[in-house]
């Protein structure tokens, strides 16, 4: 079809649409007042008059009731099982909420602040950790004096969690800064207590303990809600520009030490050694002390036995004396005493060899005897030596 066929007018294929210029505002407008009040029920939607009663108050109630349930809602909160739920009342505290599903007056009535009352807090004096691992040092809070008036260089870290989320929450302005703060003031209190030695070698442990004890003493006395779990002592060492000097003193302690244990056991090996041999000697002389004495009782026993039996009969027993004492003289003795008659042809044999062997036999046995009674034959055989020279001087008076 063309554009220009007669009795169509200057109508394009389309349908045509008259030039009539820009829109009118108005209009526009008006139509936007009519789909309004369409809605909510205060016309009709083409523009033409209301047919009923208004029902603007009806929709508006709607509204009103979608919006107070959305605001009632609002007030519903869950508290996990580490957490703790504080509620607030105009900005003032009113409760505290244990985990699970509750309900407040919604906002600006009531609030909830939920504290983490689990998790493990950590404060950091003299340091700053960079990756879990000790990073920057701060030196306005490492460096403390001692109390032989020495500056160590001190590194602490203190684990704590909340106990109390009220007292968290409202007694202290910033707890964790003031536990900081605390913890520093604790721990320049216990070093400056102790001398340099004691810090750096075995009172490590002793001071993190003390400083523990202090600071929650000091934290539950303004209430903080804070308790201490753990206090760790990371690095303690001299300041930098003398730890080549405290080097050497280390050095030369450890080199006392070690003298020392070796001293200790020298005098552990030879002490026992020299108590050992001097018991030794203390009971051999006990030992020859109860021989000399026995010795001596038995030969006076003997000598008084003799004596009582010389009493009673002298001839037979100075006889007896001088015969035994030959015995034991000849029994030693390598030669032979043969008494021949005159006037006699016959010729003795002397088997030499056997007397000798039966003499050595008999000495043998003589002295196995000697040995077998107690005292020694020694002193038997010089008194037995002695007795018949006696007898014989006697007898030969």
């Amino acid at each position: 079809m063309a554009w220009n066929e007669p009795g169509k007018g200057d109508k394009d294929p389309w349908g045509g649409r008259e030039d009539k210029g820009p829109p009118d505002i108005d209009e526009v407008v008006r139509k936007m007042q009519r789909k309004l009040s369409g809605i909510f029920g205060g016309g009709s939607s083409d523009g033409s008059e209301p047919s009923g009663p208004s029902n603007a108050p009806v929709g508006l109630g709607l509204i009103l009731l979608v919006a107070f349930l959305v605001w009632i809602l609002s007030g519903i909160y869950i508290v996990d099982p580490a957490e703790r739920g504080v509620v607030l009342r105009f900005g003032a505290f009113n409760d505290v909420t244990q985990p699970g599903p509750h309900w407040h007056l919604p906002y600006p009535i009531e609030a909830v602040e939920v504290v983490n009352v689990e998790q493990s807090r950590n404060a950091e004096i003299g340091y700053r950790s960079t990756t879990g691992r000790v990073g920057s040092t701060i030196h306005s809070e490492s460096l403390m004096l001692t109390k032989d008036e020495n500056i160590v260089d001190l590194k602490i870290a203190v684990q704590y969690k909340i106990k109390d989320a009220e007292a968290y929450l409202f007694n202290v302005r910033n707890p964790d800064l003031t536990l900081r703060q605390m913890t520093e003031s604790a721990v320049r209190e216990i070093v400056g207590k102790s001398k340099m030695d004691f810090v750096l070698t075995e009172g490590r442990s002793a001071i993190a303990s003390s400083t523990e004890v202090l600071l929650q003493s000091m934290l539950d006395a303004l209430e903080t809600g804070l308790i201490i779990t753990s206090v760790n002592m990371q690095d303690v060492q001299p300041p930098e520009q003398v730890q080549a000097a405290f080097a050497d003193v280390v050095k030369a302690r450890e080199d006392k030490e070690r003298s020392i244990n070796q001293a200790q056991a020298y005098s552990n090996d030879i002490l026992p050694r020299a108590r050992g041999g001097a018991f030794r000697l203390v009971q051999e002389a006990e030992g020859y002390k109860k021989q000399v004495i026995a010795q001596a009782e038995g030969d006076t026993s003997r000598f008084l036995q003799v004596m009582n039996e010389y009493d009673k009969a002298p001839a037979i027993t100075r006889e007896r004396l001088y015969i035994e004492s030959m015995e034991s003289v000849y029994t030693q003795s390598q030669k032979v005493m043969v008494d021949v008659s005159e006037g006699s042809n016959n010729m003795l044999y002397l088997p030499l060899d056997k007397m000798r062997n039966t003499g050595t036999m008999q000495q043998d046995r003589v002295n196995l005897g000697n040995m077998s009674t107690y005292p020694s034959s020694n002193s038997s055989s010089s008194s037995n030596s002695q007795m018949p020279v006696d007898a014989r001087s006697r007898g030969g008076r």
